[in-house]
């Protein structure tokens, strides 16, 4: 089930965090993210309070969450995007995560047909996301549900320097 989140969903929806950088300290999987700069405690508490955090719960467990909005991060203007939407039909998904206990049972996969449906209910058919180039499994995982990266944007993002920003899309319809 997908649903908004709670605030008894925040320390859970951390915990999510915290597993994934421990795993990127590790060596064991490459997002590029940061502890303590992202995603934070902070992240989590921004989308809520925006009331734009969702969660994938399933036997009372938190296993996925984003934040879904149509807020089109600043670095998106440096795209050459294939469709000239606007801004209005444009929706984003932001902080994907899927609790790594839970990887490879098709989680991050129900979750962006939610935000695809999720879109069109709001009669937005052109999807935008991004992505560190570094994180392969993510890359691989939207274009195999149909998303085209448009470019990759040297920049600093949610306080990472000298990340290379993927940016992904896709028009539904």
């Amino acid at each position: 089930m997908i649903r908004k989140a709670t605030k008894k969903d925040i320390p859970r929806i951390v915990n999510i965090y915290s597993k994934i950088l421990e795993l990127e300290a590790e060596g064991k999987v490459c997002t590029g993210w940061k502890k303590n700069i992202y995603p934070t405690e902070k992240t989590a508490q921004d989308a809520f309070s925006k009331n734009e955090l969702y969660v994938l719960e399933e036997d009372g467990r938190v296993l996925a969450a984003a934040r879904i909005n149509q807020e089109q991060v600043p670095e998106y203007a440096n795209c050459q995007w294939a469709y000239n939407a606007p801004d209005s039909e444009v929706m984003v998904i932001h902080t994907l995560v899927v609790d790594p206990d839970a990887s490879g049972c098709g989680i991050g996969s129900k979750f962006v047909r939610f935000y695809e449906e999720f879109a069109l209910k709001y009669n937005c058919h052109y999807l935008r996301m991004d992505t560190n180039a570094k994180n392969t499994v993510a890359r691989a995982l939207y274009k195999k549900l149909g998303y085209s990266e448009r470019a990759i944007v040297p920049c600093a993002f949610n306080g990472i320097d000298g990340l290379q920003l993927v940016c992904l899309e896709k028009k539904l319809g």
